[in-house]
């Protein structure tokens, strides 16, 4: 080699592109600089060819299989005798390295003969990773806004649902503190129950993307279990089996709702696995001093080598045409148990499926002092009174309810349609005793409403009304001045109680 030919040489290898030529048509090696030994992690091979070039040297497409010999950069080149870039090929070199390559490929003519083909062949590795970043994270972004979307309509159709249960309850209600007649009575008291029963669903579905701090109550996972069974029953497939077993006293102490929130997840991740219906096992049980909570499904199963990153923030199974949102997200359950001092992994289920399992410390073994989140054993007694309440609420279904109901308890009523109704008409003069005010209104909200009423002279004690306020804004309205939280929808005797509270009877 002389001095030209080798100044050349040393002047290719400094490149930072990779060279490989090879002879037209069979695809003989000729030439490779070190920037192309470097990118495929091992020198050229002499003994290669057109038609073997992906196995020796690991050439393989974005989904991983062996790339196409006809589909080879020194194919098309040949073929199309032009410029062909083609940037899908991810080289997996023998020290186990990916390299995602760009190549561009350019036969080179004698007269009219392609003699050569010259490839260069650019390392995008990192491109493509700031690339994917950027999808990812794009990705990420739509499912927040669709989720956030989501549920302010799913909030607001709460609402209105709640307003009708609410108006459902109360005439109900009313209906059974008139009647004599036995059956009757009892055919009410179940059309009371059914209210309460399609507001737990309306508050099951509310909270499965609820977030916020942890509340610690000792309270019974199978109750939470049973409640997450009947949901489930209710709104998935009938192809899919559900079958739900409890043994023991399962006692914890953590948030229920956020475990709620896991079960939905975990029960909703099932489904999706089974696409062509299966059987869905919900299993809860006490194990010594631990709970246990396994939820078993009979799809696919989890990959042995998937299964260390479930748990991974945003990372899933599915692809985006099976399932475009995730829900809360693994990653968000395993927060959730390992905040409640327990673990959880998946394991195979035989002969197919996968079984999350759930370990958590039970509730007389952590924090005996915490208090009980049993319900408090219903009151049906009616207390009646007298004195004017303000209804403030901007649905006439519910003002009108109301208006019945209070009329009945003995109460004169005043009506307003929103917050600044309200506080127009206590300015001129109303005489108004207590104050019923729902917390979801246009133009003024209850909370700013409830804000404006304390500034009044001598304001009137109010009770709040809503049916989807959480813990945190419980807190920050009865701080405010409310003297009770009422949620929708609610009985004629829980409003009777407190009204009597805020107006006692007089003679």
């Amino acid at each position: 080699m002389g001095g030209d030919e080798r100044l050349l040489a040393d002047v290719i290898d400094l490149l930072p592109l990779g060279v490989w030529i090879a002879r037209a048509p069979g695809g003989e090696f000729v030439f490779a600089n070190r920037t192309f030994r470097e990118i495929m992690g091992m020198e050229a091979r002499p003994d290669v060819a057109v038609g073997g070039y992906a196995q020796p040297y690991g050439i393989c497409g974005l989904d991983g299989q062996p790339y196409p010999e006809h589909k080879m950069p020194f194919v098309q080149a040949l073929q199309a005798r032009a410029d062909v870039i083609v940037d899908d090929i991810v080289i997996h070199r023998h020290d186990g390295g990916r390299v995602n390559i760009r190549a561009t490929a350019r036969p080179i003519f004698d007269r009219d003969a392609v003699t050569h083909v010259v490839i260069a062949f650019e390392d995008c590795t990192a491109e493509k990773q700031a690339d994917d970043a950027r999808r990812a994270t794009e990705r990420r972004l739509r499912e927040s806004q669709r989720l956030e979307s989501l549920g302010t309509l799913a909030a607001g159709v709460a609402h209105d649902f709640n307003n009708v249960l609410g108006s459902i309850s109360l005439m109900a209600s009313l209906l059974r503190m008139n009647e004599r007649d036995a059956g009757r009575v009892d055919d009410l008291s179940r059309i009371v129950s059914a209210t309460e029963s399609a507001a737990r669903l309306t508050h099951s579905l509310l909270a499965f993307g609820r977030q916020g701090p942890l509340r610690a109550l000792r309270f019974d996972v199978g109750e939470v279990a049973s409640e997450v069974v009947d949901l489930i029953k209710r709104t998935f497939d009938r192809s899919i089996e559900v079958v739900f077993t409890r043994a023991g006293f399962t006692s914890i102490v953590g948030d229920p709702t956020a475990l709620e929130q896991v079960l939905m997840n975990l029960a909703v991740n099932a489904r999706d696995a089974m696409t062509r219906g299966g059987r869905l096992d919900i299993h809860i049980a006490r194990e010594g001093d631990r709970v246990i909570l396994e939820v078993r499904d009979t799809g696919p199963g989890v990959p042995a080598e998937l299964r260390g990153r479930i748990f991974e923030p945003y990372f899933t199974t599915k692809s985006e045409r099976e399932l475009p949102g995730r829900g809360l997200g693994l990653a968000t359950v395993y927060g959730v148990v390992e905040r409640h001092r327990g673990t959880i992994e998946v394991r195979d289920a035989s002969p197919h499926g996968a079984i999350f399992h759930i370990d958590l410390p039970a509730g007389d073994v952590l924090a005996p002092d915490a208090p009980d989140a049993a319900t408090p054993a219903r009151d049906d007694s009616i207390v009646r009174g007298h004195g004017t309440v303000m209804v403030v609420d901007d649905e006439p279904m519910v003002r009108m309810t109301l208006r019945v109901v209070l009329i009945e308890l003995g109460y004169q009523v005043v009506e307003a349609h929103d917050g600044l109704d309200a506080l127009e008409r206590l300015a001129t003069g109303a005489p108004v005793g207590a104050v019923l005010l729902d917390s979801v209104m246009p133009r003024m909200s209850g909370r700013d409403t409830l804000a404006e009423l304390r500034r009044v002279p001598a304001p009137p004690p109010v009770i709040m009304m809503g049916g989807r306020i959480v813990p945190r804004e419980r807190e920050e309205l009865l701080a405010l001045g409310a003297i009770a939280v009422l949620d929708k929808p609610f009985d004629v005797p829980r409003l009777s109680r407190l009204l009597a509270q805020s107006l006692p009877a007089r003679s």
